[in-house]
């Protein structure tokens, strides 16, 4: 085992289940002390009656790593800030967030209301600017001391949000927002000595085992996939110091594949160097379209 986190210090959201569970476990694996933070709500974010967060803090202890656990609501300032103060009050440093909690309330367009909208966009988008916004002060507060930090922050996207699921537009657009905020942190948090990227995984968790039933099953033997924990060594690699000079990068994660994902980029164009009128416009849009690379899938379509 390298130990590539030894000493460092780790907060991970979502973290009492599924990939955060996974991540949590790896990142204690390679040395670091971590404070597990879950709600413990059901899958459509309903309070749940277990406190997960703890049982995982469990198995860190009894495998002899260190940890905390944190059960407040990463979606408010007020728990966001107590989630960065429990590494500070506890370990007396912080040095890499994982955002990953989250939850689904999928629905087809016309029939998704308004709160499931808000609710899902809240846990995921919310969820990961508060934890962010919370550590990136501490981290800027310390540059502007004379301790530049080494400091990395995670962010969890998914497949939906580059490409866009069917039956998931909440979640989709919650998932895009968060490879805008990467972007936008990476670029303001950099004179920090703060690294941010984030990844889109696949893995089987209480989210996709239903929505992807066919494809989340586990092998009877052999690789299993879509185990969570297939993802986690490359969010321990980006939290951790060899992974100086990464960042404002969307890595997608499936088994034993990392690809690096290139996004909104110019294609074909064409510039009259005057206004047009909608046909010609149209005319034109139809030309550069057949010069295009045609859109990936969307999911479930």
């Amino acid at each position: 085992m390298s130990r590539m986190c030894e000493g460092r210090v780790v907060v991970v959201t979502g973290a009492g289940r599924g990939l955060g569970r996974a991540h949590a476990l790896a990142f204690a694996a390679e040395g670091a002390k971590v404070v597990v933070n879950d709600l413990g709500v059901g899958l459509d974010g309903t309070p749940g009656a277990d406190g997960p967060s703890r049982h995982v803090v469990e198995e860190i202890r009894a495998a002899g790593g260190e940890a905390i656990a944190h059960g407040g609501d990463v979606a408010t300032s007020a728990g966001a800030a107590s989630l960065v103060a429990a590494a500070l009050d506890t370990y007396g440093r912080l040095d890499t967030l994982v955002n990953n909690a989250g939850f689904l309330r999928d629905r087809m367009l016309v029939n998704l209301d308004e709160d499931d909208w808000d609710a899902v966009v809240r846990v995921h988008l919310k969820g990961h600017f508060l934890p962010l916004k919370h550590a990136a002060a501490h981290w800027r507060a310390q540059a502007k001391a004379g301790r530049t930090p080494a400091a990395r922050i995670v962010n969890t996207s998914s497949g939906a949000g580059l490409l866009g699921s069917v039956g998931q537009s909440n979640y989709s657009a919650a998932k895009a927002g968060i490879v805008g905020l990467t972007l936008v942190a990476a670029a303001e948090l950099a004179r920090y000595g703060v690294q941010v990227n984030a990844i889109a995984p696949a893995a089987r968790t209480r989210m996709t085992e239903r929505t992807f039933a066919d494809t989340m099953t586990a092998p009877g033997s052999g690789f299993d996939a879509m185990a969570p924990e297939n993802v986690s060594p490359l969010v321990v690699w980006l939290g951790a110091e060899q992974s100086a000079g990464v960042t404002g990068r969307v890595f997608e994660t499936e088994g034993g594949r990392i690809t690096v994902m290139e996004g909104w980029r110019p294609g074909p164009t064409a510039d009259k160097a005057a206004r047009r009128t909608p046909e010609e416009a149209g005319r034109t849009a139809l030309k550069l379209l057949g010069e295009a690379e045609t859109p990936g899938p969307v999911y479930g379509a």
